[in-house]
């Protein structure tokens, strides 16, 4: 039964929106992965992001994509909490690293011992639209512990103009969408954030991006 509200869901909200509203546009899509374990690592400005990933892949790849986010904000109510796991397929992860001394990635971990593919905003919290922020480490170290995933870099622009932070209406608005060539761990934390970094920028380049007003 959630699989069926899961794909009804995709189907019959986000993939019309995504297509008719938004004219996403995507390049690079033979970059996606085409089988877990693997790991996205997108910039983010919208609630609007997670979606527009998801609805790049087949419907029939939609039990295997695992976005994963912060459980204290999508866990604040039941019914959040219930449709952040059960529709969007959410893995909540605790804030704040491992002050109880346990491991925060371990859920992640095991999602990629189980072949699925991850979704990760390594920003933390969406930023000022289109202004990419410093990435975090907590995804070098999920890369570090799991060296043999590749890693998938993607790069979303308009998605903060169309469903801006704190806004609850979707702007029509066109939205670009350049998915990299995979990359795997490097051997050392800084190496592969900078590496990542650089990914990052130059997926960013590729798009001709219209100040924002």
């Amino acid at each position: 039964m959630i699989g069926l509200l899961r794909g009804a869901f995709f189907l019959l909200f986000v993939r019309p929106v995504l297509t008719i509203m938004l004219g996403t546009h995507v390049r690079g899509r033979e970059n996606l992965p085409a089988k877990g374990p693997a790991i996205i690592i997108a910039n983010h400005n919208s609630h609007l992001d997670t979606m527009t990933i998801m609805a790049m892949f087949p419907m029939r790849m939609l039990p295997k994509l695992r976005p994963v986010a912060a459980m204290d904000y999508f866990m604040r109510t039941g019914l959040m909490a219930w449709f952040a796991t059960n529709i969007i397929g959410i893995i909540p992860i605790v804030r704040g690293g491992r002050a109880d001394g346990a491991n925060p990635l371990a859920p992640c971990e095991e999602a990629l011992d189980r072949g699925e593919i991850l979704i990760l905003f390594p920003e933390g919290s969406r930023g000022e639209p289109e202004q990419l922020q410093q990435f975090k480490k907590g995804v070098a170290h999920l890369v570090k512990a799991r060296p043999a995933t590749p890693v998938h870099p993607l790069f979303m622009h308009g998605l903060g103009k169309a469903l801006p932070k704190d806004s609850i209406l979707i702007v029509p608005f066109n939205c670009d969408v350049v998915a990299g060539e995979p990359f795997f761990w490097n051997g050392n934390v800084e190496a592969f954030m900078e590496t990542l970094q650089t990914q990052m920028t130059g997926l960013a380049s590729k798009i001709h991006m219209v100040p924002w007003d």
